[in-house]
């Protein structure tokens, strides 16, 4: 059983899904608290809040750029070719998300890449395939978009998605596109924040979009009701920075939106000693509870517990993968 105090952290962290709007629309935001009073679920209250936010347009190089403020953060890719989303955020943005497309110039939408199945980054397939997008993503997101999927860490059970809203065309480890003078890298992780994570890169413009694997500047969530694992969210960012250098762009999923190698690769220190600290405490048998009271992340809470996924919240989901 899911304690109360288990219950407020698991509802403050859902309106995380709206990182980028953040900065942009603070005035939109529901606090932790307000969230926990409202008597309706947790996924309307992010679809509410998503409905006002405005989006923030980052022209990065290449013809890419980054969208912020519905669900998880969207790259756009302009060009000859039409408009190639990577994310398609939440649906209730459509009308902000549309305007912002139409000022990156008038190319129509043609392809969306879904980076994993949530549907922060998932909710507006449906639309944007009536737009004339052609979305292609990993097997598994379309596994978990096709059936009843409950997060136990939301306490929710997500429908499946109608028809329209599906991958068109999936693949299992990577797969390269050619669009827009552009190539497009999408790589698989395996197990990660969870287990139908895809890296999207541009390799001529040196962009990288890693999604939820990298949470800039906050503690991530683990789903590991979908195959999400801690130690995987670890070997995500070891490849990450394999494949990234000091000039890379990096595009976060949450947090800032665009983060740097450096600061994927604090993100990366700081998941494997929080990892480290609770397996060592767990070993010693200490208990959930005993393990959060211990304070684990204590060396790590000024620079990523400031936000909903709080330090004993993040406490809990390591020391369930652990």
């Amino acid at each position: 059983m899911i304690s109360r105090q288990h219950s407020i952290s698991r509802r403050g962290f859902c309106l995380c899904c709206i990182a980028g709007a953040a900065s942009a629309a603070a005035g939109a935001w529901l606090t932790p608290r307000q969230a926990f009073a409202e008597a309706r679920g947790i996924v309307s209250l992010i679809k509410d809040s998503a409905a006002s936010a405005p989006i923030v347009t980052h022209k990065l190089r290449g013809n890419i750029c980054a969208l912020e403020g519905s669900g998880g953060t969207v790259a756009v890719l302009t060009g000859p070719d039409g408009k190639v989303l990577i994310d398609a955020g939440i649906a209730v943005s459509r009308p902000q998300m549309t305007k912002a497309l139409a000022e990156l110039g008038a190319e129509p939408i043609t392809h969306l890449i879904n980076t994993h199945w949530h549907f922060d980054h998932t909710d507006g397939n449906a639309w944007l395939n009536a737009a004339g997008a052609k979305i292609l993503a990993q097997d598994n997101t379309r596994k978990y978009l096709s059936q009843v999927q409950r997060v136990e860490e939301w306490d929710y059970n997500f429908l499946a998605l109608s028809p329209a809203g599906l991958p068109t065309e999936t693949f299992a480890d990577e797969r390269s596109l050619k669009l827009n003078g552009s190539t497009i890298a999408l790589k698989h992780y395996g197990q990660a924040h969870t287990d139908s994570d895809i890296s999207v890169t541009f390799p001529e413009a040196n962009v990288a979009h890693l999604a939820d694997t990298f949470w800039n500047g906050i503690y991530p969530f683990i789903d590991y009701s979908t195959g999400g694992s801690i130690d995987g969210m670890i070997a995500a960012s070891d490849a990450n920075l394999a494949a990234t250098n000091d000039e890379t762009i990096i595009i976060a999923g949450h947090g800032k939106a665009l983060g740097t190698r450096a600061e994927l690769r604090e993100f990366r220190d700081m998941l494997a000693g929080i990892r480290d600290n609770v397996a060592a405490l767990k070993k010693q048998g200490r208990s959930r509870d005993e393990t959060v009271a211990a304070k684990p992340t204590a060396a790590f809470d000024a620079k990523f517990g400031n936000f909903v996924i709080d330090p004993a919240f993040f406490t809990r989901l390591v020391y369930e993968g652990v």
